[in-house]
């Protein structure tokens, strides 16, 4: 292990599973990411190699097969992969927020179905709030759920799905007014449908079309995808805790536990640029001696090096306070907002540091570099954590005059 990102207070079971996903990250995901990320190839060997340790079952109870571990053991291993390759990590969080959305709030039938196969990975998971005229604005979505029996009839486009082809059941967010008189707040009158569909692209089951994925700068080897809807039929018993109305709050606290998730990836792809640039500083030579050992190449590792620490304390900041039962917005919402700006900023120092050879396709940094803007947008924007921020800092810190 090295001496940055070091978390205190971790149990012998917490060491030993973040210690097995680090050695399978050095020895099955680093040697392959930049030739499998290049090719935009899905890494099939390295999902499988996480299915057998049992990583798509890690925060999935005991009692549905799962490890029953906690949110913060999750974003520890989340970091450790992403400091791998960042797309490993994605194929894993859209799988887990899915999971612990049906844990925290599906029926007893839906948890019985799904989170025992979700666990060994046989089922994986996807969700989907976005689409294409909007992004971060959740409340303003056009797709619709109408009842037809015991049925539910849905129409929409959504965008923006990681995991779209490959995975075989989406969390999808709908509008749905049955129960809601007209004038009801938007955030009110919502729906998450539990859609079971065929990996693949095409029309993956009647009514139900994912055309294909989208092409990406960066993010690549996990396929994103649209997905479109067109008289898709889904029964009652599969409206996510059988209750509609409920579906904002339940994609809401979903989106808490992906935002931790988003931190911890900020964090380690920051690690590892931090990696890359300290050993290439000590190989590259100018004016006679290695360019480590010129101040203005050590401030910047000074620089990169705190900026790691301070984000990966914040990240395990928020993933304790969720685990600790209390609301966490404001906490997972900072932790998103400064592990992604750091993660940027390291990364260009890396790059930096490497010089001329940054820009070549043969150097790990170059991926590093179309990686990390990923994730200043991905989970809600900088400028959307601001606000929760702000927002919350005013419940907090209301002027009693």
């Amino acid at each position: 292990m090295t001496r940055l990102a070091q978390t205190a207070g971790l149990n012998d079971i917490q060491r030993e599973i973040l210690s097995t996903v680090r050695d399978f990250v050095d020895k099955e995901i680093i040697p392959v990411a930049t030739q499998l990320e290049h090719r935009d190839e899905y890494p099939t060997e390295i999902v499988e190699g996480l299915k057998e340790l049992g990583l798509f079952g890690l925060m999935i109870p005991e009692e549905y097969g799962g490890l029953g571990e906690s949110l913060l053991t999750y974003a520890l291993c989340v970091e450790e992969i992403a400091r791998g390759w960042m797309s490993v990590s994605g194929i894993i969080n859209t799988h887990f927020i899915v999971a612990y959305m049906l844990k925290q709030h599906g029926t007893q039938e839906q948890k019985d179905t799904f989170l025992p196969r979700m666990a060994l990975g046989e089922v994986r998971g996807a969700f989907s709030m976005s689409e294409p005229a909007l992004g971060s604005d959740v409340s303003a979505i056009s797709s619709k759920g109408v009842r037809d029996g015991e049925e539910y009839v849905l129409n929409g486009q959504k965008m923006w799905l990681t995991n779209g082809g490959t995975s075989t059941l989406v969390a999808v967010l709908c509008r749905s007014d049955e129960g809601h008189p007209e004038g009801t707040a938007p955030h009110k009158s919502m729906t998450t449908f539990l859609v079971e569909k065929e990996p693949g692209f095409g029309e993956v089951r009647p009514g139900l079309t994912i055309p294909g994925k989208i092409d990406k700068m960066g993010y690549k080897g996990v396929d994103t995808t649209e997905l479109i809807m067109d008289d898709l039929r889904i029964p009652a018993n599969r409206v996510l805790g059988g209750t509609t109305g409920r579906g904002f709050y339940q994609m809401m606290d979903g989106v808490e536990v992906g935002r931790v998730n988003v931190a911890a990836r900020g964090c380690g792809v920051a690690q590892r640029a931090f990696e890359l640039g300290v050993s290439y500083a000590q190989q590259r030579h100018t004016f006679g001696k290695p360019i480590a050992q010129h101040q203005a190449i050590q401030f910047k590792l000074a620089e990169m090096a705190t900026k790691v620490e301070a984000a990966h304390a914040m990240m395990v900041n928020a993933a304790r306070k969720k685990d600790s039962g209390e609301r966490n917005d404001l906490e997972a919402g900072m932790a998103k907002y400064l592990a992604s700006e750091y993660c940027k900023e390291v990364v260009e120092d890396a790059f930096r540091i490497h010089g001329g050879y940054g820009f070549s396709k043969e150097y790990e940094i170059e991926r590093l570099y179309r990686e990390a803007p990923m994730l200043l947008i991905g989970e809600g924007t900088a400028e959307i954590q601001k606000m929760i921020i702000g927002r919350r800092l005013l419940e907090e810190y209301r002027f009693q005059g």
